[in-house]
């Protein structure tokens, strides 16, 4: 099983041309589809892609693309506790990145992609676009 966690920027990345690593990502994702991977986001990236893209339309029919192919998951109470608990203990630690993190962890994916350079880690391998690209 070749489950994969994709981070907000990857499909903002995918869905916005002007966006630098639009290709990037484009090729990313038709990579995730021909080799087979159970991709992987959480429910709470659909209200933050519709917010940041330009293009409602467009969001919306490839949200309702990916509902039916993708899994599309929630974080649940336990999670989110965790994830506070760990951002109080680790001053500074990004919270959207650690209930990410753990969303992944939870659903046992073997990676986590992202561009963010300062992505935390709670045990699931972290991977850029050149790195998954070429893995």
């Amino acid at each position: 099983m070749k489950n994969i966690f994709l981070d907000t920027n990857i499909i903002l990345d995918f869905l916005d041309k002007k966006r630098p690593l639009h290709l990037q990502s484009k090729a990313l994702i038709t990579k995730l589809i021909t080799e087979d991977y159970n991709i992987f986001i959480s429910e709470d990236m659909l209200s933050t892609i519709f917010y940041i893209s330009k293009d409602k339309e467009k969001v919306l029919l490839f949200f309702e693309t990916i509902i039916a192919k993708w899994s599309v998951v929630p974080y649940g109470l336990v999670l989110i506790s965790e994830a506070i608990t760990s951002c109080k203990v680790n001053k500074g630690q990004d919270l959207e990145d650690t209930l990410q993190c753990l969303c992944a962890k939870k659903h046992a994916c073997i990676y986590i992609v992202t561009s963010d350079k300062g992505f935390i880690d709670c045990g699931v391998e972290v991977m850029d676009y050149d790195k998954m690209l070429n893995n």
